[in-house]
Formats: C-alpha cells, sequence, structure tokens
C-alpha cells in the first residue's frame, strides 16, 4: 500500500511537473515580423529597437525576429500570413485600403499641412477609428505609427505655384488619386514603374517627379534635377501592425508590455527620422541641389476638389473636415 502510495505520489508530481511545464510553454511567443525595407532604413532600425524593448519587458517570454527586404513575402503576403497565422507582425498604410477605407486617410494630399496636424489625427479620435476599422476588416491590429518624409516635386527649374506647372511632364505612381490630383494642379502626369523613373529624367522623357527626400536621394535624382520644389503634397504615416490572433494568445501584462515596447519605438523613430530629414536636405544640398519654397496654400487649394472627387463616400466626410481645419 506504502509502495502504491509513493508511485502514485511520484506519478502526480511527474504529471504536475508536466503541466507546469506546459504552461510556461505556453507564455512563450516567438514574432516573425517582415517588411520591406532594407537593413539601412529607418522602418527596420525602429523594428530592432522594438523587438529589444519586448524582450526586455516581457523578461525574454516573448521574442520578435525581423526579416527586413520582403525574405517573409510582399506586403500583401504578409498581411495574408498574418490572418492565416504564418507571420505576426508587418510594417502597412495606405495600401489596406481595399480592406479597410478609412486606411485611405493615410496618404491624403494636402490633407496635414504640417507634422503636427498630422500627428493630431494618428494620434487622436480619427487615428483610434482608422485602427478600429483596420483591426475589424482585416484581423491586424496597429500597435505604433512612424511618420513618412514629405514628397516633394523635384525639376529643373524652380516652381512656386501651381501656375508654374503649365503641363510639366512628370512621373508619378500608378495611383489614381495621385494622377487626378497633379492633373488638377496643370501639370502632365504619367504612371510608371520607379526603376524607370532615372533614365527617363536623363532622356528627357519626362521632366520632373515627385518622391520623399529618402528615395530622391536613394535614387540619384540630383545627378538630373536641379531642385526640389517643397511641395510636400503628401504626409504620411505608415503602422506597425501586429497580428489579432497573435494578439488573442497573450496574457493581459504581455499585451501591456507589447504596447508600451511599441510606444517606445515610436518616439526613438520619431527622434531619428526627424535628424534624418534635416541630414537628407544637407546632404541633398551639398550635391547641388536647390530647395525651393513654394505657395502651398495655392497648391492645396487647387487640389481640394480632385481629392474629394477621388476618394471614397466613406471617408468624404473626414476628408472635408482635414481641409477645413
Amino acid at each position: 500500500m506504502f509502495v502504491t502510495k509513493s508511485l502514485k505520489t511520484l506519478m502526480l508530481t511527474g504529471l504536475a511537473t508536466v503541466a507546469l511545464t506546459a504552461s510556461a510553454m505556453a507564455q512563450d511567443m516567438t514574432l516573425k515580423l517582415g517588411h520591406p525595407a532594407n537593413e539601412d532604413n529607418i522602418w527596420h532600425k525602429a523594428s530592432m529597437k522594438f523587438a529589444e524593448e519586448v524582450e526586455a519587458l516581457t523578461e525574454g517570454r516573448i521574442a520578435v525576429e525581423v526579416y527586413p527586404n520582403e525574405t517573409l513575402g510582399k506586403e500583401m503576403d504578409v498581411i495574408n500570413g498574418m490572418q492565416l497565422g504564418t507571420a505576426d507582425m508587418t510594417i502597412t498604410g495606405e495600401s489596406l485600403q481595399n480592406y479597410a477605407p478609412m486606411a485611405a486617410l493615410l496618404a491624403i494630399p494636402y490633407g496635414y499641412e504640417t507634422l503636427e496636424d498630422m500627428d493630431a489625427v494618428a494620434g487622436g479620435e480619427l487615428g483610434e477609428k482608422i485602427e478600429q476599422q483596420i483591426i475589424e476588416k482585416v484581423g491586424i491590429r496597429p500597435i505604433a505609427y512612424f511618420a513618412r518624409g514629405p514628397r516633394n516635386l523635384t525639376s529643373n527649374r524652380p516652381i512656386t505655384s501651381p501656375e508654374e506647372l503649365d503641363g510639366l511632364k512628370m512621373r508619378v505612381p500608378n495611383v489614381p488619386l495621385f494622377l487626378n490630383v497633379w492633373k488638377a494642379l496643370g501639370a502632365n502626369p504619367t504612371p510608371m514603374a520607379f526603376s524607370e523613373v532615372f533614365t527617363s529624367l536623363q532622356n528627357g522623357t519626362i521632366d520632373a517627379q515627385e518622391n520623399p527626400l529618402a528615395l530622391i536621394k536613394s535614387a540619384n535624382f540630383n545627378e538630373v534635377q536641379d531642385y526640389v520644389n517643397q511641395t510636400q503634397h503628401v504626409r504620411s504615416w505608415i503602422y506597425l501592425t501586429l497580428s489579432d490572433m497573435a494578439w488573442q494568445q497573450m496574457s493581459e501584462d504581455d499585451q501591456a508590455a507589447v504596447m508600451e515596447a511599441a510606444a517606445r519605438a515610436q518616439d526613438w523613430e520619431r527622434e531619428q527620422f526627424l535628424e534624418e530629414e534635416q541630414a537628407l536636405q544637407a546632404e541633398l544640398e551639398e550635391l547641388g541641389m536647390e530647395f525651393v519654397e513654394v505657395d502651398s496654400a495655392a497648391f492645396a487649394a487647387a487640389a481640394k476638389e480632385a481629392v474629394l472627387n477621388s476618394v471614397s463616400e466613406e471617408i468624404r466626410p473626414d476628408v472635408e473636415q482635414l481641409f477645413s481645419e
């Protein structure tokens, strides 16, 4: 009887140990974060900062593996993986508008005059509505946002007002909203793959293009363009997102830790972003490009009707509000 009791005790102790181990293992989680940028990009560095903070705040219970350069797949492939449980995180933005129409508000031409205006929306009530729709419609959860460099028009003559565009042949991404806005402003926009832009500028197929300073610099557009006209026509942000499936598997404490890590990564990225924008302008000026101030109010006024006519009915009232503020 004594032996049987002892055996029973050992068996129960063993089962308890197994249960405890299984419970401990259930608390461990590895999040796969795939994004399109390279290792030198600020998004990648912010992702690494997030991974570092998550590990520290969860005392190692949650690890984040960061995969740059689309190594987990292109943006929409990773998002599909997040819905299926084969990926956990990515960096994404207005491309979600096909699923969540309010995501288009992340990149409205002349919607945000300053970085502070953008922050007021992204971090305010409207931003919360955008995030909630993304959670409900896409099944992924925005946990932080990063500012993107505003898009500026480059050319070989200074342009300060819409009237000075006067049929300017320029490349734009194949985005109907962008095409409609530049036509309304008086330019002659042409959709073109980014890889073709430098040669097209070089041989005169087009006379201008528009992009953030980081892309203007990395693409060496300074070799074929003289001016950066500070139109800042699209000021936008992008989200660091987490699969809602992974979020629901976390304890409340770990959810809080992940959100704190995301907030720290967002603050760190903003500081780096501002420094980088200043450095990029200085570098481009050293390479011979001249920065031109423009009549932003005139550009915004000329673009307004085209913007409103190009957005979905669902977000048109929000866009009208942005233009009225």
